[in-house]
């Protein structure tokens, strides 16, 4: 009884800091309500950050004063992380509900599918909401980027046990530490986030998008998680005429590409070891799929055009037909295998082939799944081919980048692989 009793007051205690943190994260939409003039224009914007605002900084306040701290084990880090999620979505859904009246089981869905990245939307007309919301969108989606906890570490966690807490949470980052002491570890890792978030915005504006639609696209090409102002997604640029469209999706290209990239990996490249951009098995396997992919979709582009009259007549229509194709295919599928779900073509009309369609559904399962634990399951697969060829008692371990992985990760690698195929069927069943 009393150890349950500690882990509650663990749970809230933290879950009353987290609260404190998403408190000060829903005021900063206001800065956006009086730059834009939403109260000028009758919005009244302000009342639905500021309300929001004050009843999580009340809760978090509360919570860590009534509840003693502790350091978490492994159980109550995982309640934290869980909870935590519940609670932020909760929450963050209240700027939904109060300033444009959406339902808050619709502001719920929102505001989970930004801070988990996954990008599902709800709302039409994005063109036409508050900029304040649209920026709200996009804000809880770069937080989610590295995950509410690695925030919360990395500006008031410094409890020795940490580490559970960060290893039940992260999801884009491997809980390894490129330096001494976790709390250094998160906020290198937030350094280089907020850095390469600052460098799109600045190649964005230089583009010729706007300051605002920079940041917001800035925050989730970064999260990897696709919202945009636009019902239109990328794809607005062009039918709306922007001289710079082009460069625009080549630097968004850029921004998935270093999101969806291992945040360590970037660490070790920016202290200058070049050899990190492709001397692991999950860089190695991240580039193979992008390389074969683009290749075998483009290729299947290339032969449709081939064909066309007007383009063996007119060299130059040519190369830019085929610029466009492979431009199109590279953002999308960048686009699909990160999971950001930014779109310039509908990945379902005719513009792709048959073979395309097909492997953009692969893509989606690898996305889903992660590229490193694809790599692991294939290596399984070949280590138990190989095993068919040896005697029963030859001990033949997997190894991956010099390091034997322990029978318990492989058995957790193929669980998660076959939970999240039996989820997808059930789902694919139930339509």
């Amino acid at each position: 009884m009393r150890n349950k009793l500690h882990t509650i007051n663990i749970v809230f205690s933290t879950l009353g800091s987290l609260l404190l943190i998403l408190g000060a994260a829903l005021l900063l939409p206001l800065v956006v309500v009086f730059i834009c003039g939403e109260i000028q224009q009758g919005l009244n914007t302000w009342y639905a950050f500021l309300i929001p605002a004050v009843i999580t900084s009340g809760c978090g306040l509360l919570l860590f004063l009534i509840f003693s701290k502790g350091k978490p084990d492994t159980k109550a880090s995982m309640l934290i992380c869980s909870i935590a999620w519940l609670v932020f979505s909760c929450l963050g859904a209240l700027p939904f509900v109060f300033a444009i009246k959406a339902s808050f089981l619709d502001g719920f869905f929102e505001t989970m599918s930004g801070f988990t990245t996954t990008g599902i939307t709800m709302f039409q007309g994005l063109d036409n909401l508050p900029k304040s919301i649209i920026f709200w969108r996009a804000l809880i989606q770069w937080i989610g980027g590295l995950g509410i906890l690695t925030l919360f570490f990395a500006v008031l966690y410094r409890k020795g046990s940490a580490h559970l807490l960060f290893n039940a949470e992260s999801h884009k980052i491997e809980a390894v530490r490129p330096v001494p002491g976790l709390a250094n570890t998160i906020k290198i890792l937030w350094y280089i986030y907020t850095g390469f978030t600052l460098c799109i915005i600045i190649l964005l504006v230089f583009a010729g998008m706007n300051f605002f639609d920079s940041i917001c696209h800035s925050f989730t090409a970064l999260a990897t998680g696709g919202f945009s102002p636009y019902d239109a997604s990328i794809a607005y640029y062009q039918t709306a005429g922007h001289a710079n469209y082009i460069f625009i999706e080549y630097i968004l290209i850029l921004g998935m590409i270093l999101g969806g990239t291992n945040f360590l990996i970037h660490y070790r490249i920016l202290k200058g070891d070049i050899k990190a951009v492709a001397d692991t098995s999950e860089m190695r396997s991240w580039w193979g799929f992008i390389l074969i992919f683009v290749a075998l979709i483009f290729f299947e582009l290339v032969i449709k055009i081939f064909p066309l009259p007007q383009l063996a007549d007119n060299p130059l229509l040519f190369w830019q037909q085929v610029e466009k194709n492979f431009r199109a295919v590279l953002f999308q599928t960048t686009a699909i295998l990160t999971t950001t779900g930014f779109s310039t073509e509908d990945i379902g009309s005719s513009s792709f082939g048959f073979l395309a369609r097909q492997l953009f559904l692969l893509m989606m399962i690898i996305g889903g799944i992660k590229v490193f634990r694809v790599s692991v399951l294939v290596k399984v697969i070949k280590r138990e081919v190989f095993r068919l060829s040896i005697p029963r008692r030859a001990v033949s371990p997997l190894v991956i980048d010099g390091k034997i992985i322990p029978s318990g990760e492989i058995i957790k690698t193929c669980g998660i692989f076959i939970s999240w195929i039996c989820i997808l069927s059930l789902r694919v069943r139930g339509q």
